[in-house]
């Protein structure tokens, strides 16, 4: 299974998210978008989500062009808070499971025992914290191809941001799952990752593995982004 980007831009009005971005991204690996705010990483994220498209390029999973029916096959955690107030927990989860086919209920209810969520509570009583293990919950517990997290920490107390670094090990099938984490705090996300990219205004800038970061060029994720940063605005 893999996901591609082919020449993407993507423009609002006459600013440009994307400029020609070449990607690709295979199962097997968890990848991590990073670079400020604004810099095109939930741009990326709605392409391969069906949810926005290209101006010009191909976004494709499995060699076919992402349409509208690509959410069948990718779980999208928006940095949006997308709830309804009025609803209970388990209504929450409920709604998910009859929304989506791949929607697994007992996956579910183990994920709210492990986020502390109690499922008799009202989503317009939870605390921050608590609304964000609940997007997770919910995106977790499809069996999708493809998740896409959007700023999964942002902002989220320490204690949570450990949980969510489990529960994205212990629940993703890294043998028929890609795993997309876009975020500007680059730091909580390191432990995780086979591969940063680099997203700067529109641009991509670079790719590395994890690996060969901290092994052949003794770096963190966070220096090595920022020296690339600093040889871009040189350039």
């Amino acid at each position: 299974m893999t996901i591609q980007l082919q020449n993407v831009t993507k423009k609002y009005g006459k600013d440009f998210a994307l400029r020609n971005v070449n990607l690709n991204f295979e199962k097997g690996k968890i990848y991590g978008l990073v670079g400020p705010n604004g810099s095109g990483k939930s741009t990326t994220l709605k392409l391969i989500s069906g949810l926005v498209f290209p101006n010009s390029g191909v976004v494709s999973l499995n060699d076919e062009a992402i349409s509208r029916k690509s959410s069948e096959k990718v779980a999208y955690l928006t940095e949006l808070d997308m709830f309804y107030d009025a609803f209970k927990v388990k209504d929450v989860v409920d709604f998910y499971n009859s929304q989506f086919q791949d929607f697994n209920y007992e996956k579910a209810q183990i994920l709210l025992k492990e986020m502390k969520l109690d499922p008799n509570k009202k989503v317009k009583f939870l605390s921050k914290g608590n609304r964000g293990r609940l997007k997770l919950v919910t995106t977790l517990s499809r069996e999708a191809e493809v998740i896409l997290l959007d700023e999964p920490f942002s902002g989220l107390d320490p204690m949570v941001r450990d949980a969510i670094v489990q529960s994205l090990l212990q629940y993703i099938d890294f043998d028929n799952q890609i795993l997309l984490i876009a975020t500007h705090e680059i730091a909580e996300i390191e432990p995780l990752l086979d591969e940063a990219i680099a997203i700067y205004y529109g641009d991509v800038i670079g790719q590395e593995k994890v690996e060969v970061m901290r092994e052949e060029l003794g770096l963190s994720v966070l220096q090595w982004f920022k020296q690339i940063v600093a040889k871009n605005e040189e350039e």
